[in-house]
């Protein structure tokens, strides 16, 4: 039988990860003098909203917890919401993301909320409407051209460590994993999912992880695969799970990681094929295919499991459809509303 020949979507994810730890590092080291001005600004607010749409808004819900660990008042929302119901701006740091720095929320709400000294803007390609309209930090290797989020979003998350950084934040862990990052094989986990109608993403502190997971393998395999936040999974959803309903749950090392362990024990229960990323330093749990790290938490757990779980999402789609990779009913770049 002749080998499947790799789909040229697909093909395109493959460039956009081969680059981007390397990518990831120079983002963090070039942008230093901007991340001080954002952070100046977060000092004096101490509140930041974090704006974004797809994989720009699950980078948000990434670094969230990361930014109230040291005392911001940090909120992540969906531009489209903050256009539709909008927070007040006031005594505000704001910080918009768009990988392209095009998207029809984003050049309609800087037309509508005008300019402020503190609003800022994160993008990957330099000569874009968000770079020439805010001041922004500048991802390194220009813009992501294969359709689901993979190179961005490390990219994006390095920009945060940025700022993270100098907020007084120790960068050491995480860039230690993009400079040597641990490899897992996805193969068993793979086979776990796959018999299943959708998968069902979940974690605590890593629950942003979890969404920009969903949104990818949706994106690659047009299954309807969706995030819940673990405590909002145990209050009803899990009336779902059964056979036929994957599930993904991240584990860090941080005071939530209990919490994933008893979630992921009752997964199991239901008879739901179960995959852990686990960075806890806890026992496995039985009845799971557990995907090991080493002991992580904050951004270095981030680093350390979202490029397996991009590999994991490439193989889940590429099994199921034929031209993975190549959307069908949407563009790079959502340039309508």
């Amino acid at each position: 039988m002749a080998e499947k020949k790799r789909p040229a979507g697909l093909a395109a994810i493959d460039r956009e990860m081969a680059r981007q730890h390397a990518d990831a590092l120079a983002s963090f080291r070039q942008n230093t003098q901007e991340a001080q001005k954002v952070a100046a600004s977060i000092r004096r607010t101490g509140r930041l909203l974090l704006l974004g749409m797809g994989g720009s808004h699950a980078v948000g819900r990434a670094v969230e917890p990361l930014y109230r660990a040291l005392g911001v008042e940090a909120l992540a929302t969906p531009l489209s919401e903050q256009l539709g119901q909008p927070l007040p701006l006031d005594d505000r740091t704001v910080i918009v993301t768009s990988q392209s720095g095009e998207s029809a929320e984003v050049v309609r709400w800087f037309s509508e909320a005008g300019g402020s000294s503190d609003i800022f803007g994160l993008t990957l390609e330099a000569s874009s409407f968000l770079a020439r309209t805010a001041p922004c930090l500048v991802g390194a290797g220009g813009t992501e051209l294969a359709f689901a989020a993979t190179r961005s979003l490390t990219v994006t998350l390095a920009l945060h460590l940025a700022v993270l950084a100098a907020l007084g934040e120790d960068p050491a862990p995480a860039l230690a994993v993009l400079e040597a990052p641990q490899d897992c094989d996805v193969a068993a986990a793979l086979a776990a999912l796959s018999t299943v109608d959708t998968v069902v993403t979940s974690g605590r502190r890593l629950q942003g992880v979890a969404e920009a997971l969903a949104l990818g393998l949706t994106e690659l395999s047009r299954l309807p695969c969706f995030s819940l936040e673990g405590g909002q999974l145990r209050h009803g959803p899990m009336e779902m799970l059964g056979p036929k309903i994957g599930v993904v749950l991240f584990r860090g090392n941080d005071p939530t990681a209990e919490l994933v362990t008893a979630m992921a024990i009752s997964v199991v229960e239901t008879g739901a094929p179960l995959v852990i990323f686990d960075a806890s330093g806890l026992a496995p749990v039985a009845g799971a295919v557990t995907l090991s790290f080493k002991p992580a938490s904050g951004m270095a757990a981030i680093f350390a499991m979202l490029p397996v779980a991009q590999r994991l999402m490439i193989a889940f789609a590429d099994s199921r459809v034929d031209n993975a990779g190549t959307p069908v009913r949407t563009t790079k770049i959502t340039r309508s509303e």
